[in-house]
């Protein structure tokens, strides 16, 4: 436990610049999603777990990023994958889905049942969102990456096992296959009068729509905040003296 000095490494709550929490705002919102056009990938594997998504030995960092390079790490690459590793020293399996040269750059991920079982661990849509997917589509997911991904800005989309199936052909079928994915109207546009519904559950959809994790939930009432410690300092001047429960970085 250590104790720091208020003055020294905390803004003044009682007259707290706006400047400066509009820059922290910024840094605590995540990506938008309203619409999204893009190549579509195909993961024809069911159960696919968050181990496989990003293995144990990349948890180590205590960052949130990097992550996209070690996507799948045990299938994009026939070497063993360890931390801190040169990506260009690495093997890639020239078979694996996301190494072939027409998925170059896909940021819709098609897959089966059960996408996102195992462990609860938040780096697999962190991993998934850094490589470049902003949607995924599945018949049915893991509970708990469900719940990770709409709040780090990944939106895992449900549709039909029949609808999933026909995707996959088509994605087969046609190289550079795309979709338009828009939120807003819920709807995925397969091309001129083609068209897929989904829902979205309000608040989740509210979200991603305006890009707001919990911290940014929480600072849309930046005023009430502001007012509520003006007021508490003013009552209890002595809290702005120090701080409990800190680490020196």
């Amino acid at each position: 436990m250590v104790i720091l000095s208020i003055s020294d490494n905390l803004p003044d709550l009682a007259n707290f610049n706006h400047t400066k929490y509009t820059q922290h705002l910024k840094t605590h919102t995540m990506q938008k999603f309203t619409v999204h056009k893009g190549l579509v990938a195909p993961m024809d594997r069911e159960n696919v777990d968050t181990d496989a998504i990003i293995p144990k030995q990349f948890l180590k960092s205590i960052r949130k990023t990097g992550f996209g390079e070690n996507l799948f790490d045990e299938w994009r690459y026939l070497d063993p994958g360890f931390p801190g590793q040169d990506p260009s020293s690495r093997k890639p399996n020239p078979d694996f889905v996301l190494n072939l040269p027409r998925y170059k750059g896909a940021s819709i991920l098609l897959a089966r049942k059960n996408f996102g079982c195992g462990s609860s661990r938040e780096h697999a849509p962190w991993a998934l969102d850094q490589y470049g997917f902003r949607c995924i589509l599945a018949p049915s997911y893991a509970d708990i990456f469900f719940n990770n991904s709409f709040k780090n800005g990944l939106l895992p989309i449900i549709l039909s096992e029949q609808v999933i199936d026909q995707l996959f052909h088509e994605a087969a079928a046609f190289p550079g296959f795309q979709l338009t994915v828009d939120l807003e109207q819920e709807v995925i546009i397969k091309g001129p009068g083609e068209s897929i519904k989904f829902t979205v559950e309000p608040f989740r959809r509210y979200c991603l729509l305006n890009g707001f994790d919990d911290i940014g939930l929480t600072l849309r009432h930046s005023d009430k905040i502001r007012a509520f410690e003006a007021e508490r300092l003013s009552k209890k001047p002595w809290l702005a003296q120090t701080m409990i429960e800190g680490a020196i970085n």
